[in-house]
Parts: structure tokens; C-alpha cells; sequence
């Protein structure tokens, strides 16, 4: 078996930097659209959508809609995943960016329960869902899209692209939820307001669907159409051939997507419900966290080309456990400084873990079965961590009347990721990934 072309081990720098973009603007899109459900779930939708005299209620119930985004994951996963090893990345990702994109734009129109009662919810559910689908395919193929493009010595860098998705979508929807409510009346914001945030996400949609429809194919999927090696049933290859990979890539991602979960959405319930602070503090604290990890996800993902990825992971998984203990000492004294130092370091620590974490998971499969295989693990671990961590830091909470019991769950998903993470094999070298591309199809 040659090795592949420098064009397909390296990529061309023209093709590398739009992928590198266009994977960056796909996954902001995303995720601006789940950020900004997420916000309006901890402060709006639950009083519009699932109206009740029980306000800590109402907004469980809103909650639960947000869960369902990451309950439909797997199914986008398991269905453009295998589209993506059999199809090619590019058309695949255009498909996600269009189902999520529209689905947004639909829950900035929808009537509320004041308006057609029952029927409003059970719209706001199925739109919920269609938007989990399109995320749930789309996170693989955008790893893919700018890391197969690029030099493997340098993925965890250009992987990192994907990431960086997430705190860009949640500045931006903090920022335009933010802005509407500072501009204007709370009888307005409510009445019509929010649905402009939702809206918005139309004009992203399009400048995504630009770029991507713009790019090639990459090298890698280019090599394996090549050597007609595409395999035939991606799923049922990931579940007999490499079944640790798809273990070790959704036990590394719990963690972090706990961590994620209660330092953007429960610390806004936990703010305004427990300490009766001003929600704009708690969304003014995640915009400065999320606007650090901007620039430190590429900067983790890089170092993580430099030393190993498994050393920086677990030093990341202790600290996440760590902080929740000190953060909610921090917030009970009611300092808005303290709050926002809090924030921000736990943000700083899942940028730690989020950086490396595409190139990790990614390579952990072989390079014909990398869509199927990362997409399964991401959207299988969505599930089981940030799905219901909401859900669940709110109940304990509720039960419990303490912060301990919330920071002892998060403590307990870190225990799962450190298993994950010792369950992580070392990277493919370029010559081994050319060699497994049609050592698995043989196989």
C-alpha cells in the first residue's frame, strides 16, 4: 500500500483555510442556534410555552425541550454519519446546515401556549428535535472537514475549528439575547423580541451554505473513493471492528459536556432562582468566558500537537471535577467579579478539554469509518451528559436545597472521562492511516 500524495497527507493551504472557515462558521451556526434555546429556556420560554403557578417547574419543563436537541443527536449522528463515510463529507454538511438552520428560523414564528394552547409545545418539541438532528451530524463532518484537509501532526490545531463553534455561538446568542432586552421593554422582549434572536440565525445559514457549497471534497474521502474502499454499512463496521474507539470517544466527551451544560445554562437558573441576582449578570459572565475561549480552544488544540493529548485531558477532567467546589462558595458571596472569575475559569477549563477533544475522539478511528465513528461517539455522549445535566442539576437542587450535590454529579461524570481517557490509543502516523484505509476495507 503507497503512502498518499502530500496533497492528500498536507492538503492544499487554499482548500485547508476555507475548510478551516467554513467548519468554523457551520458549527457557530449550530450552535448559536442551541445557545440561543438555551438562554431563552433559563429565562423565557418556559413562562411562553409551558405556562405554570410553580416557576422552578416551568422552567424544568423547558428544559426538558432542551434535552430533546441532544436526544435526537444520535439519530443525526447515525444517519449522516454513515452518509458522510459513504457519500463524502461536503454534501452531507450542507444538508445539516440547511435542517438546523431552517428549524431555528421556525422557532422565531411559532405561536405560544397563550395563543393555540397544547399545540404550541408539541411544535416547539418536534422544531427541537429537528435542530438536535441537524447538530448530530454535523460535528463529525466538520472535524473532518478541516482536519482532513491538514497535516496530522497539526489536527488537534485545525480540528480545533469545530470547537470553536460553541463558545462563538453562545457569545453571539448571549449577545443579541442580551441586546434585546436592553433595548427593549420586558413586555416587548417577551411579546416579540425573542423571536428575532431565532430569526437571526437565516442570515447565518446562508453565508455557511456560501462557503461550504464552494469547497471540494477532502483529500482523505477523495483517497478512499479512489481506492474504492468507501465501506458499505459504516455503523455495523464502527460496532464490530473498533468498539473501543467508539467507547473512549463518548466516556472523553461526558465530562466536559457536563461542564459545558452547568457554566452556560443551569448558572443563569442558579443565579436568578437561588441568589436573586439580575439574569444580565449571569449572561454578561458567560460572554466574557465564552469569549476567551475563542481564542483558547485553537491555542489548546495546538499544544495538544506539541505534547500529549491524553496528558492535557486528564490534568483538564481533574479540574473540571474540582472548580464546581470552589465556584459556588465564590457565588454565594453575590460579587459580580467573583461570579465572573468563576465563569470564566471554568469556561478556561473546558476549553482545555474542548480543544484537543475533536483530534482525540477522531482519531481514535480508523480514517474510512471517522464520520460514522466520531459522529456516534459525540452525539451517543450528548445523551448521557449535557442532555440532562440541566435537568438533573435542577432536580437535585430542588431536592436537596444545596450546591454540593451538583457539584458532586459533575465530580462523578469526571471519574467516567478519566476511564475514557486511559482507554485512548496513541494517533495514526499519516503512513498508518493511508495503510488502515484499505486495511479496513479488507477486513
Amino acid at each position: 500500500m503507497t503512502e498518499p500524495s502530500k496533497a492528500t497527507t498536507a492538503g492544499d493551504k487554499r482548500s485547508l483555510k476555507r475548510a478551516f472557515v467554513a467548519s468554523l462558521s457551520g458549527t457557530t451556526l449550530e450552535y448559536y442556534d442551541f445557545a440561543a434555546y438555551s438562554v431563552a429556556s433559563a429565562t423565557i420560554l418556559g413562562k411562553l410555552f409551558f405556562p405554570s403557578s410553580d416557576e422552578l417547574a416551568s422552567t424544568m419543563l423547558a428544559f426538558s425541550t432542551y434535552a430533546v436537541g441532544y436526544v435526537s443527536r444520535p439519530l443525526g449522528g447515525f444517519l449522516f454519519g454513515r452518509l458522510g463515510d459513504i457519500l463524502g463529507r461536503k454534501q452531507v454538511l450542507v444538508a445539516t446546515l440547511l435542517l438546523t438552520g431552517i428549524a431555528t428560523c421556525l422557532i422565531g414564528v411559532l405561536p405560544t401556549h397563550s395563543a393555540v394552547g397544547g399545540f404550541a409545545p408539541v411544535l416547539l418539541v418536534v422544531l427541537r428535535f429537528a435542530q438536535g438532528v441537524g447538530v448530530g451530524g454535523e460535528w463529525g463532518g466538520a472535524v473532518l472537514l478541516s482536519s482532513e484537509f491538514g497535516d496530522p501532526k497539526k489536527r488537534g490545531f485545525w480540528a480545533s475549528a469545530a470547537q470553536i463553534g460553541p463558545p462563538a455561538g453562545t457569545l453571539l446568542a448571549n449577545g443579541v439575547l442580551t441586546l434585546l432586552a436592553v433595548v427593549l421593554t420586558t413586555a416587548q422582549f417577551e411579546s416579540w423580541g425573542w423571536r428575532l434572536a431565532f430569526l437571526l440565525s437565516g442570515v447565518l445559514v446562508i453565508f455557511g451554505l456560501w462557503l461550504r457549497l464552494k469547497l471540494e471534497e477532502t483529500p482523505v474521502f477523495r483517497e478512499i473513493v479512489k481506492r474504492d474502499e468507501k465501506p458499505k454499512a459504516p455503523v455495523g463496521e464502527v460496532l464490530r471492528q473498533e468498539p473501543r474507539a467508539l467507547i473512549t470517544g463518548i466516556l472523553v466527551r461526558i465530562c466536559p459536556d457536563v461542564l459545558y451544560s452547568m457554566f452556560t445554562v443551569f448558572v443563569l437558573t442558579y443565579m436568578t432562582k437561588q441568589l436573586h441576582l439580575p439574569k444580565s449578570q449571569g449572561t454578561i459572565a458567560v460572554m466574557i468566558g465564552s469569549g476567551f475561549q475563542l481564542f483558547l480552544m485553537p491555542a489548546f488544540g495546538a499544544l495538544s500537537d506539541r505534547i500529549s493529548r491524553r496528558t492535557m485531558y486528564l490534568a483538564g477532567t481533574i479540574l473540571a471535577a474540582a472548580w464546581p467546589f470552589l465556584f459556588f462558595p465564590l457565588a454565594a458571596t453575590k460579587s459580580f467579579f467573583a461570579i465572573i472569575v468563576g465563569v470564566v475559569v471554568a469556561l478556561a477549563i473546558h476549553a482545555l478539554l474542548y480543544g484537543p477533544q475533536a483530534a482525540l475522539i477522531t482519531e481514535q478511528f480508523s480514517p474510512r469509518l471517522r464520520y460514522t465513528g466520531s459522529s456516534l461517539a459525540y452525539t451517543l455522549a450528548g445523551v448521557v451528559g449535557g442532555a440532562v445535566a440541566p435537568l438533573i442539576f435542577t432536580a437535585l437542587l430542588a431536592e436537596y436545597g444545596t450546591w454540593t450535590v451538583v457539584a458532586a454529579y459533575l465530580a462523578f461524570t469526571g471519574v467516567l472521562t478519566l476511564v475514557g481517557v486511559l482507554l485512548a490509543r496513541k494517533p495514526y502516523t499519516a503512513a498508518e492511516e493511508a495503510a488502515l484505509i484499505g486495511a479496513a476495507a479488507r477486513a
